[in-house]
């Protein structure tokens, strides 16, 4: 049965979408060649992830899933915010950053997670671990890094770690459906950042630099 938060969340995520907050998903889509349709093009099939159904997500999940689907970022190198969507048909979104998860939710609408899984940016093991996203505390707009967006956003085990990290770095201590607001209302200009970042690579690549 869909929890009450569950419920609130979906229809976040179709208020975002009727608004427009979404932007540049058409990317997203399977590649395929000009004048062909994509598999599944019309449907959701087309944006459902690729991977097989996996019962245990969180074993070897790095091995498993070292790539963001969304951005192509190594989740290992960016450990601290890595992410983990487990849909209910035992499918799994791994993405890098709460700004990729926000792209998976709102693209898979017909796939209910039966869990999501953030990093705890305050462990401090060599990679840290993943938590249920929904009991962690999250720390958004902070000095820290930000990953995919111009407003950084971690989360943690506890209030207490939170707290810990606003203290010194600044942000405001919310849970994990105000991180993913946060995204969405970033979601235009993280994207026009994003485009433009990657274009100064492909012109200082065609430069030879």
């Amino acid at each position: 049965m869909e929890t009450l938060q569950g419920k609130g969340r979906r229809a976040a995520l179709q208020m975002m979408l009727a608004a427009g907050a979404v932007g540049g998903l058409g990317a997203l889509a399977p590649a395929a060649s000009a004048g062909q349709a994509c598999p599944g093009e019309g449907t959701p099939l087309q944006f459902q992830p690729k991977t097989a159904p996996d019962g245990e997500p969180l074993k070897d999940e790095l091995s498993k899933y070292p790539k963001c689907p969304y951005c192509g970022m190594d989740r290992k190198q960016f450990h601290r915010t890595r992410q983990l969507v487990w849909y209910g048909d035992d499918r799994v979104d791994a993405t890098c950053s709460v700004h990729c998860t926000a792209l998976s939710l709102s693209v898979n609408m017909d796939l209910m997670p039966k869990a999501l899984y953030a990093a705890d940016a305050g462990a401090k093991d060599e990679v840290v671990p993943l938590v249920d996203a929904d009991k962690a505390v999250y720390l958004v707009g902070s000095k820290l890094p930000p990953v995919m967006s111009r407003t950084s956003k971690y989360a943690y085990a506890s209030r207490e770690a939170a707290e810990a990290v606003k203290a010194e770095q600044g942000g405001e201590v919310t849970d994990f459906d105000g991180a993913l607001k946060a995204s969405y209302l970033d979601m235009a200009a993280d994207t026009a950042m994003i485009r433009k970042k990657r274009e100064e690579r492909r012109a200082k690549a065609a430069r030879g630099g």
